[in-house]
């Protein structure tokens, strides 16, 4: 794969400067670079979905298969088991191949050699994808993932978030693609499917592409960083593991920094011997002629000047809720709820919120984690029991799938609120890393991780006091966990937070934990957190 002379602007943001970059066959590559530097728009140029400005990608006509973010499904009344079956063309070939059989009992003879070639091209192509063992492998990589066999009848509509993605993973390694973009791959993988994907990746027989934040998981696959710089646009390819990379890159910073100290000092010189020449008596020709031709050196060395990364200030944020919520702000009696021809997901579930509390939700993918948070917004209807809310309590809703947000609407709209002037939610957004003329942007061309940030940074503004968060740090990089952490840690409401993020549940603060699906609820420790992430055994069964 080789990228050549590549340039590319969105708007008046520009993406590629001239950048180019090669990559061998087998190789496993990290792809990094901080937000908007335009790592999924590669993905996407990759993918034909969007062509560059000028320069070229070749990727010698591979087949290329992809892991978005954001899993969207053309048909989700088709079956589990249709959909992964679905990642090799061996129906669609086989359609092919009956049809050159049904036109050869007609055709003349002279079409019989177009139409012979064709079918030892559509048999060529059914035997790389295995036909005849297609099923076998497939189904052993159901195993190998630990999908459950009742899923696979299962509609595709019906699955959790995290089923979802651990579907749409299994589809994508069994597609046997020559190149593999997996962008942040890792979001909803349990434990044990991630040491698996690990090593598959690790071994396998094409070329890999990762955009993620999971530092340990990049290091154990890659053997090559290809890093976007968002100040030169250029992509620069580093040998070694994600940790090489970092090293690498703070050498270079290191010597960047001084190289523009050195610069700015010769150019600040130049600055004041013009200022000089130009103050100078009329008479004095020799100092005048002298300043004018350190103006134009002065002209040209601005335009040459390397930029610097540039560093904000981060603003505290104490977001105090409108009302003060009651002692209880939340009471859950006897709750039972299924969704039809299924198993109840939780019987008779009873449990209580304090005021001020940090409440953790865990439990394993597909339990019922998300649909408790719909059950509390009355997005969903319990089949029986009692949600009551104390007096006073007002409620904000923070959505895994983001469906809160107005694509068609900037940044700055989407966050508008009356009791808010312009210049205090641009603030407020600075703190959630949108600065200058980023919150003119239009939801629509975020990626998943900027959209993640508008959906927060709403969810605060509410003021509300008490909020339910469904996997908030899904689309984050470790460093914009850690800010947006803050912001949620300093809140003086109530929070109901269901994440797998052990660093974040801490930065927050936890208090207690349910367990579900058995309604098991305990005082925080990171420790049982740790045990419950790693092993992915429910908490009873190891009692």
């Amino acid at each position: 794969m080789k990228g050549s002379n590549m340039n590319l602007t969105l708007g008046l943001q520009v993406i590629f400067d001239n950048a180019s970059f090669q990559i061998k066959v087998k190789d496993k590559v990290g792809v990094v670079g901080v937000n908007g530097a335009g790592k999924t728009t590669l993905f996407k140029i990759l993918l034909k979905e969007r062509e560059l400005d000028s320069g070229k990608i070749n990727t010698n006509n591979l087949q290329i298969g992809y892991l978005p973010q954001e899993i969207l499904f053309a048909d989700e009344n088709i079956t589990v088991w249709d959909y992964m079956y679905e990642g090799r063309p061996i129906k669609k070939l086989e359609k092919n191949l009956q049809k050159i059989y049904e036109e050869l009992k007609t055709a003349k003879e002279k079409d019989y050699s177009t139409l012979l070639k064709r079918m030892a091209k559509i048999q060529e192509q059914l035997e790389y994808y295995d036909c005849y063992k297609a099923e076998e492998i497939l189904l052993n990589l159901i195993i190998d993932m630990q999908i459950p066999e009742e899923l696979l009848t299962m509609r595709l509509k019906d699955l959790s978030g995290g089923q979802k993605s651990k579907i749409a993973f299994a589809r994508l390694l069994f597609s046997k693609a020559d190149i593999l973009l997996l962008d942040e791959p890792t979001n909803h993988l349990d434990v044990t499917t991630k040491e698996y994907v690990t090593n598959y990746l690790k071994n396998y027989n094409g070329t890999v592409l990762i955009i993620s934040h999971d530092i340990d998981f990049l290091n154990k696959i890659i053997n090559k960083v290809l890093y976007i710089n968002k100040i030169t646009h250029k992509i620069l390819i580093y040998e070694g593991d994600y940790t090489d990379y970092k090293k690498k890159n703070a050498e270079e910073k290191r010597i960047r920094e001084l190289e523009i100290q050195k610069q700015e000092k010769e150019f600040k010189k130049l600055v004041d011997f013009v200022k000089k020449a130009k103050q100078a008596s009329r008479t004095n020709h020799a100092l005048k002629k002298m300043g004018q031709e350190r103006e134009k050196r002065m002209v040209k060395m601005h335009d040459e000047l390397k930029k610097r990364e540039r560093i904000y200030k981060k603003v505290k944020i104490k977001m105090r809720p409108l009302k003060e919520a009651s002692k209880v702000p939340l009471e859950v009696t006897n709750l039972t709820f299924g969704y039809p021809k299924k198993e109840f997901l939780y019987q008779n579930l009873s449990f209580a919120i304090n005021k001020h509390e940090r409440f953790l939700i865990v439990g394993e993918n597909g339990i019922g984690k998300s649909t408790l948070l719909k059950l509390l917004m009355g997005i969903l209807t319990p089949l029986e029991g009692d949600i009551h809310y104390g007096i006073n309590t007002e409620v904000a809703y923070y959505a895994q799938e983001l469906e809160d947000l107005d694509l068609k609407k900037t940044i700055l709209e989407n966050v508008a609120m009356p009791s808010y002037s312009t210049a205090e939610l641009r603030t407020i957004l600075g703190n959630f890393l949108f600065y200058d003329n980023d919150v003119f942007k239009k939801v629509e061309v975020l990626s998943p991780g900027e959209k993640a940030r508008v959906a927060l940074c709403k969810v605060l503004l509410q003021k509300a006091n008490l909020l339910l968060l469904d996997e908030p740090t899904n689309h984050l990089d470790p460093e914009t966990q850690m800010i947006i952490g803050e912001n949620f840690k300093d809140y003086e409401g109530t929070i109901i937070v269901v994440s797998h993020n052990p660093n974040f549940v801490e930065q927050i603060g936890i208090d207690r934990m349910l367990i579900l699906p058995y309604g098991k609820i305990m005082n925080y420790s990171p420790e049982l957190l740790e045990y419950f992430y790693d092993l992915n055994t429910p908490y009873n069964e190891k009692n």
